[in-house]
């Protein structure tokens, strides 16, 4: 490996904070800094799920057409905040220009190999700590309300199929016998093996933050502002606490990064999707499971504290607070999904996944600044955090890694 460096590694999400902990067991002195606290952002909020099946994104063929329909329809898992539509047109233009089959399977390509072995990369990570016992082993079902369902989404799972995760098919009554939370309109189940979930994804950063400092990093809860250069290389991150110097940085920080690129000179086209969770307290039922309704397009998870139902997407503002259909619209689909099922409350929570228009994230130097990026996953970030540090922290310490980078190349949005 490379000599020891200082490195800083701004945002304590998944990507961050497994960077950290990998950069401190390769030999360098580590410094995590958040300005809320470990795990506070969309590492809190999300569905849990370690998604080794998400290989295919949003925008594939036809997207026009269904989103178009989606746009238009009350019951639909799609959102547009209206007075933000200009501010995000060259964003929307940009993604919707990748829903081509050549783009596609690119895009897919790059999903497959940072995805696929989540809960390995989870499981080597967490050896041998606390952490650990944050991981449940699981199988995954996707909900439909038909066989016709199924087939309707056949263009994912044969890009599944050919990634050895052909789904195990059950239908009619075999499907509450499977999974008794469901309700009778769900007559198909197809169930994708072996995967794994997180139990509490806010316990589980706050461990993994405890982790790094048990390793002899560092974590301090503190603003950054600004990023000093000197002949172009980092030399230092200014913070509401002062000036830290470095030899490298690492920006983990999801949209929040947005801003400092631009002070690299560096314009990334990165969007938020605003996604939502209503996280069930005491529910009546639970699913063998996590499992995912395909009609609404949400995640349904047991957790430690409760069910936790995460989804929807909602392109819009990062100041806004939340809007009250995409809330809706997840109850709706629980009533209709799990007729039997109560429960004494239900948490709200808003957060903001950082969006790329080709789906799929930033890892690498920016440049020759030294600084590295390690964001942008959209709904990937929990599942791709785990390696995204692994990587990262090979490149920084000089060991190639060994995959192709070329699809999540940092500069790729500014040729």
């Amino acid at each position: 490996m490379s000599d020891p460096q200082k490195i800083i590694v701004i945002g304590a999400g998944i990507n961050g904070v497994a960077t950290a902990i990998w950069l401190r067991r390769a030999g360098h002195e580590v410094t995590l800094l958040d300005k809320d606290g470990p795990g506070a952002g969309a590492s809190f909020g999300n569905a849990g799920l370690l998604a080794q099946w998400a290989i295919v994104p949003i925008n594939t063929p036809g997207l026009m057409k269904t989103g178009l329909k989606y746009l238009l329809d009350p019951k639909s898992p799609l959102f547009l905040q209206w007075r933000h539509a200009p501010r995000l047109m060259p964003w929307l233009l940009r993604f919707v220009s990748n829903a081509n089959e050549a783009d596609a399977r690119r895009m897919i390509e790059g999903l497959i190999p940072i995805v696929t072995d989540s809960l390995a990369q989870h499981q080597a990570l967490t050896r041998g700590t606390s952490a650990a016992d944050f991981i449940a082993l699981s199988d995954v079902g996707f909900a439909y309300e038909s066989r016709a369902g199924f087939e309707a989404d056949r263009y994912g799972w044969n890009f599944r199929r050919a990634a050895g995760m052909a789904p195990a098919l059950i239908e009619g009554p075999a499907v509450q016998e499977a999974e008794p939370i469901l309700g009778p309109q769900i007559r198909c189940l197809a169930v994708s093996k072996d995967h794994g979930h997180i139990l509490n994804p806010g316990g589980y950063l706050k461990a993994l933050a405890q982790v790094l400092t048990e390793e002899g990093g560092t974590f301090r809860q503190a603003e950054v502002r600004d990023l000093s250069l000197t002949d172009g290389r980092i030399t230092g991150v200014e913070t509401d606490q002062g000036r830290l110097p470095c030899d490298h940085a690492v920006l983990a920080a999801g949209i929040w990064s947005k801003p400092l690129m631009r002070k690299l000179g560096l314009k990334v086209q990165i969007e938020a999707e605003r996604g939502y969770h209503l996280h069930l307290r005491n529910p009546s039922q639970m699913p063998n499971n996590p499992l995912m309704v395909t009609t609404g397009k949400f995640g349904v998870t047991p957790m430690n504290g409760g069910l936790r139902c995460a989804g929807t997407v909602e392109l819009g503002s990062t100041v806004n607070g939340p809007s009250r259909k995409p809330l809706a619209l997840i109850r709706h689909y629980i009533a209709q999904t799990f007729p039997d099922l109560t429960y004494d409350s239900a948490d709200e929570w808003l957060g903001f996944r950082p969006s790329t228009p080709d789906s799929l994230p930033l890892v690498g130097e920016i440049g020759k600044t030294g600084v590295y990026a390690a964001f942008g996953h959209q709904h990937i970030g929990l599942t791709a955090g785990a390696k995204t540090g692994r990587l990262v922290a090979d490149m920084i310490s000089g060991r190639r890694p060994n995959m192709d980078m070329t699809p999540y190349d940092a500069n790729r949005f500014s040729r």
